[in-house]
Formats: structure tokens, C-alpha cells, sequence
């Protein structure tokens, strides 16, 4: 039987690209899979990707500011195209759509958090994949913050740093500064497309039978989750997700990520109990070889099934890493299908995310030889019961939000401390 991604090639093959009509670019597996969630959410909200950045009030030209990113879209395909689905078909429909900054005022009362909260909670599906969001802190404040938010399905971290980059880049050539030529743009054109159906043709053959086999057993106990009792009712007005961090003295050459998934094991164990089987997804994976570095989302999310209640073993849970890693590009909804298949009845939630980040290789915007200083925005809405980020840099980042319509303030504060006590100093070595 061919593979998901198979039957995905031959239908957009078949798809009309003549002349006349839309320019229409294939999606890979992870631009399917936000794709998929965002036709399934209520909403129809898309997965965002936000970075803010608090300036000295005054700093930020939006003007110069919009010119820039402006520019970028009109070198960058993926910055320039809209999700769109044709006879049943996952695509992206080029276009041009603008990239204004928004200037947005804090009412009475408000800070610059709620105010960009509000703007990402109403973004609208038809527009920009990039946009731009500039809001004073507050009324007596001294510093500006500008969001820098992408719709997931055109960015993924490696995307991120270059963009951040090139924004800067482009910021400082000023607003009378020309634009990509049509060569450059149409050269940008085929490398993102080559890009992308190389990705494509490596998760072809990452749905193999025996890559799906592989997958159906190993995700054959995982089970639906229901939503836990709630300790204490949820406070009137509470935000939509509570998070909490800390900063922990950071191992030299950082934390295996073995480890980082028995902290999560630790996590979902104070979460859910012992004896429980809990999807813990991972982003991976890059541009595949021999593509171009350009602009998209060329990762794929890895399922951990992390067994609930089991002492942490380095040695065992990297040998499963490794194993899985073997088997990583296999789409995710490839994945999903695998383990329904072999008698799971998961339907492709995942119960928690895990992110890692390297601080040293994510620099901050830098815009007019001013740069800006990365804060984060708490109370944002979040898919699943909780999602673990991890900054390795000079020292360790901990970072776990969670739904509060899912789980209480207390519960997850618990697992957070269960986390942070896994990889307190002295961290566990693997291996």
C-alpha cells in the first residue's frame, strides 16, 4: 500500500499548474500536520510562532521596519504564501500579501502582555504568514515591545535565526532600499520548491513498512488521555495557561537529551500517576541533504512514548532515543496511522511537548544597532495538557506552561518541581 506521503505526491501532481493558474507549492509532513490541527481547532487558530523583543521606546521605525520584512517576503516564498487546499489537497498558493507593523495602544490598566495576547488570540486566518506588532509596556514605561510572530507552517527554529537575522539586515539598509530582483526571487522560488520535495522524497522512504511496523509497536500501549480532576476550581478571569521557570547551573557540553526525557517522564509521572504510557512530542530533523538553507518548516514531530512511574535510566532511554532517531522522518501523521494500526487507540494528541533551544545560536534582533532584549509573553493559549522548553547555553533554562482548562495551578506546579528536581545539579550523565 503506498505511503501517506506517496499518495500526497500523486495527488499534487495531478493538481493544475498550467499557465493561468495559482502558483501552488507542496507542503511537507510538518506543514500537513499544522495544517490538520488548525482545521480541527473550533477556532480554526493557526499554531503560532512569537518572538518579542523590549526596545528602548522610540527605537522601532515601523516604516523602516515594514519595508524590511516586506523585502524578506518578497525573496522568501514561504513568507509569501498562503495555506490553502485544492480538491482535497494540502498546498501553498503563492501571493503577496503586505506586511504592515502594527502599533497598538495599551488601554487603562493593560500592560504590553495582555495587549499582544489579545493580537495573537485574534489573528486572523486569511493574511500574512509574518506579522509584525509594536505596543509601548505601559503608559510610564521606557521600553516598546515588538512581536515578531510567524504562522508554524513557515518557520521552524532554524528558520527563526535566519529571519531574525535577516530582518535586522534589512532594517538597516533603510526604506529607499531596493527589493530582491525577479532573477533572485525566482531562484529563491525553485530552491524552496527543491527544497521541499527533497523532504518529501525523504519521508517516503521514512514510511516504509518497516519503518511503520517499527512505529506501531512502539506506540501500541499509548491510550487517550482524559482530563484530570481538577484539584481547586480554575480562578475567575484566570489566563489561559499558567507557566512557571527556572534557572538551574548548566553541565558542561549541556544536558543529554535523554535526560531532558526522563525529566519529562518525572513531569507526566506527577501528572498522571504511574503506569501510564504519555506521548511526549519532540520537534527534529532540519533541511535534508543537499537542499538549500531557505525559509520553511522542514521539521518533523517525534513521538517519546514516555512510561509513567519507572525509576530514570539514562542507558535505556537513550538506547530507545537512538532508535527512534532511526525512524525520525517518518511524518507524523504516518506515525499516527502506524499505531492505530497496531491496536492503539491514540488518535495523535500528544500529552506533552518537549522544545530544546540553543541560546548561543539564536541571537537577539538587532535592529539600527539596537538589540533588543527577549522577553516572554506568559498566559498565551497552548495545545495540550503541557509543553517543556529547555534554553542550554551558560546556564539551564527550564520553562513549562500548561492548560489550565486541563490541569490546575497546583497539579502542575508539582510536576514542574518534579522536572527541575531531574535535572538538578549534579545532572545525570547517560551512558
Amino acid at each position: 500500500m503506498p505511503s501517506i506521503t506517496s499518495q500526497y505526491l500523486a495527488r499534487f501532481r495531478r493538481l493544475d499548474t498550467g499557465e493561468g493558474a495559482p502558483v501552488l507549492l507542496p507542503v511537507t509532513g510538518a506543514q500537513r500536520r499544522f495544517a490538520l490541527v488548525r482545521a480541527m481547532d473550533p477556532a480554526g487558530r493557526p499554531d503560532l510562532v512569537p518572538m518579542f523583543f523590549a526596545f528602548p521606546r522610540g527605537t522601532v521605525d515601523p516604516e523602516r521596519l515594514a519595508a524590511a520584512a516586506n523585502r524578506l517576503a518578497a525573496l522568501h516564498p514561504v513568507l509569501r504564501s498562503l495555506p490553502t487546499v485544492v480538491r482535497g489537497t494540502p498546498a501553498l498558493r503563492l501571493e503577496q500579501p503586505q506586511i504592515p507593523v502594527v502599533r497598538l495602544a495599551c488601554e487603562p490598566g493593560e500592560d504590553a502582555a495582555t495587549v499582544l495576547r489579545r493580537a495573537l488570540e485574534g489573528w486572523s486566518a486569511p493574511g500574512a504568514p509574518l506579522r509584525l506588532f509594536l505596543v509601548p509596556d505601559d503608559a510610564e514605561g521606557t521600553e516598546e515591545v515588538l512581536a515578531v510572530v510567524l504562522d508554524h507552517l513557515a518557520c521552524d527554529g532554524r528558520s527563526l535565526a535566519r529571519l531574525s537575522d535577516e530582518l535586522g539586515a534589512a532594517y538597516d539598509r533603510g526604506t529607499g532600499a531596493e527589493g530582491p530582483s525577479p532573477a533572485e526571487a525566482a531562484a529563491e522560488l525553485t530552491a524552496y520548491r527543491d527544497a521541499v520535495l527533497l523532504q518529501l522524497a525523504a519521508e517516503e522512504r521514512a514510511g516504509s513498512p518497516e519503518a511503520m511496523a517499527y512505529w506501531g509497536e512502539r506506540l501500541r500501549a499509548v491510550r487517550e488521555r482524559f482530563p484530570l480532576p481538577r484539584s481547586a476550581p480554575q480562578q475567575s478571569g484566570a489566563l489561559p495557561s499558567g507557566s512557571a521557570t527556572v534557572r538551574l547551573p548548566a553541565p558542561a557540553g549541556g544536558v543529554p537529551f535523554p535526560d531532558l526525557l526522563d525529566a519529562c517522564r518525572a513531569a507526566a509521572t506527577a501528572l498522571y500517576g504511574s503506569g501510564h504510557v504519555v506521548p511526549v512530542g519532540y520537534p527534529w530533523g532540519g533541511r535534508p541533504p543537499g537542499a538549500a538553507p531557505v525559509l520553511g518548516c522542514f521539521l518533523n514531530t517525534v513521538v517519546f512514548p514516555t512510561a509513567t512511574g519507572q525509576e530514570p535510566d539514562a542507558s535505556a532511554t537513550a538506547d530507545a532515543w537512538w532508535d527512534d532517531l532511526d525512524h525520525a522522518a517518518t511524518p507524523f501523521d504516518a506515525v499516527v496511522h502506524a499505531a492505530r494500526a497496531a491496536g492503539s487507540g491514540w488518535s495523535g494528541r500528544l500529552d506533552g511537548l518537549l522544545t530544546v533551544d540553543d541560546s548561543r545560536r539564536h541571537p537577539p534582533l538587532c535592529l539600527g544597532g539596537v538589540t533588543g532584549r527577549e522577553v516572554h509573553i506568559d498566559g498565551r493559549a497552548v495545545r495540550g495538557p503541557f509543553a517543556v522548553s529547555v534554553t542550554q547555553g551558560a546556564e539551564l533554562q527550564l520553562r513549562m506552561v500548561w492548560d489550565r482548562a486541563i490541569l490546575s495551578d497546583p497539579i502542575a506546579e508539582q510536576a514542574f518541581a518534579a522536572l527541575a528536581d531531574a535535572l538538578r545539579s549534579p545532572a545525570p550523565t547517560a551512558g
